[in-house]
C-alpha cells in the first residue's frame, strides 16, 4: 500500500528502487538470506550482517539471498574490524547497498562506489554526518540513542533526525532508533528522512533467526525495559550497547556496575550455541535458535521499541503494517486537538 501525499517515492526509494520506505536494521546473528530476502520482495531494504564472516562465506550468503530475491537488498560491515576483503567480496558480488558502522568510512568509500553499490554510513551527531558526506558516503543513517545492539550516539531520534537531515541536505538520511510501527515510520518521514531503519521489529520476524526465550522477553518488555551501558562487552570492549534488563544486567547493577574483570560471575559458561560454542555471561554473542542452557541470562539486545512489540509476523506482513500504518497516521493527524 502506498504512502499518501507519494512519500514512497523518496530519494533513497528512488535511488534504489524500493517501493516502501523500510530497512530491516542488520540485526547480528540473527539476520538469515530469508529475513534479508523477504524484507526486500516485500519492497523494503533487507540487510545481511556479514562483519565476521569469512569472506568466502560473505559470497555464500550473498548468493543464497540472492536466490530468494531479485530485489536489491545489502551488507552491513562493522569498522572496529578491517573490512577491506569483505567489501571486495560484496563489490565482486555486486550487492546494491554496503552500510558502514563504528569507524571511518574513508578507507572504503572507493572500493564499494567501484562495485556499483551505495555507501550507507551510520552516525550519531550532526557534525558526524558532515564528515560521512565528506568522505564521500551517499546515504546517512542516523541512529537514536533509543537503538537497540550497539548504539555509536548519546541523542535520541525525533532531535538527531533533523539535525541530520540539515547538515547533509540534500543527500537521503535513514533514521535509526525506536521505530517499530506506522506511527514512528510517519514521525520519521515528517522529520525529513527517507525511510525508516527498524531492528527489534524484525527480531519479532518469522525469519529472523531469534531463540524464542529472546522473543519472550521482547513481548514482554515495556519501554523501561532496556539498559544502556557496556554490560555485554565480550569480543568488543568499551562499546555502549542497548539491551533487554535480564538475571545478567541486575547483579552487575546490584554489584555497582564494576568493569571486568570484577562483574558478578565474570566468567561463567551459561550457555552454549547450537554448534556446542560456549557462551559466557558478559559475551557479546546472542541467543539464536538451537542454543541451549541458560539462554535468559545471554545478551537480550533489544531497543526502547520493545514497549510497543507484542506479535511475530512474517517479515512481509511488517513491512506491510509499518506502511500501512504510517499512512494512516499521516492521514488521521488532527492539528486542531
Amino acid at each position: 500500500m502506498p504512502l499518501s501525499a507519494g512519500l514512497e517515492m523518496t530519494p533513497l526509494c528512488r535511488m534504489l528502487g524500493l517501493t516502501a520506505p523500510v530497512v530491516q536494521a542488520p540485526v547480528g546473528s540473527a539476520t538469515t538470506p530469508e529475513l534479508a530476502a523477504a524484507v526486500s520482495n516485500a519492497g523494503g531494504l533487507g540487510m545481511l550482517a556479514l562483519t565476521w564472516t569469512s569472506p568466502g562465506s560473505v559470497r555464500e550468503s550473498i548468493r543464497a539471498t540472492r536466490a530468494l530475491t531479485d530485489r536489491p537488498f545489502g551488507v552491513n560491515l562493522v569498522l572496529e574490524w578491517a573490512q577491506h576483503e569483505r567489501v571486495q567480496a560484496c563489490a565482486e558480488e555486486s550487492v546494491a547497498a554496503v552500510s558502514t558502522f563504528w569507524g571511518d568510512p574513508r578507507p572504503y568509500v572507493d572500493r564499494i562506489h567501484a562495485g556499483g553499490a551505495l555507501h550507507l554510513h551510520t552516525v550519531g551527531s550532526a557534525e558526524e554526518a558532515r564528515r560521512a558526506v565528506q568522505a564521500g558516503v551517499d546515504v546517512v543513517v542516523a541512529q537514536g540513542w533509543e537503538a537497540g545492539g550497539r548504539v555509536w550516539g548519546e541523542v535520541a531520534t525525533l532531535v538527531l533526525v533533523p539535525a541530520v537531515v540539515d547538515a547533509v541536505r540534500p543527500l537521503p538520511v535513514i533514521a535509526a532508533g525506536g521505530v517499530a510501527d506506522g506511527r514512528g515510520l510517519a514521525a520519521v518521514l515528517v522529520l525529513g528522512a527517507d525511510a525508516a531503519w527498524a531492528g527489534t521489529r524484525f527480531l519479532m520476524a518469522q525469519e529472523a533467526n531469534v531463540h524464542d526465550e529472546w522473543r519472550a522477553r521482547i513481548r514482554a518488555a515495556s519501554e523501561t525495559g532496556t539498559v544502556y551501558g557496556t554490560v555485554f562487552d565480550g569480543g568488543w570492549p568499551d562499546s555502549p550497547h542497548r539491551a533487554l534488563r535480564n538475571s545478567t544486567v541486575e547483579a552487575w547493577e546490584r554489584a555497582g556496575r564494576p568493569a571486568a574483570p570484577g562483574r558478578p560471575g565474570e566468567g561463567d559458561v551459561v550457555a552454549r550455541a547450537p554448534d556446542g560454542t560456549r557462551l559466557y555471561r558478559y559475551g557479546a554473542e546472542i541467543p539464536v535458535r538451537g542454543a541451549t542452557g541458560d539462554v535468559e541470562a545471554l545478551a537480550h539486545y533489544a531497543g526502547q521499541s520493545a514497549g510497543i512489540v507484542q506479535d511475530v509476523r512474517p517479515a512481509a506482513t511488517i513491512v506491510d503494517e509499518l506502511v500501512r500504518g504510517a499512512a494512516e497516521a499521516l492521514g488521521s493527524v488532527d492539528v486542531q486537538r
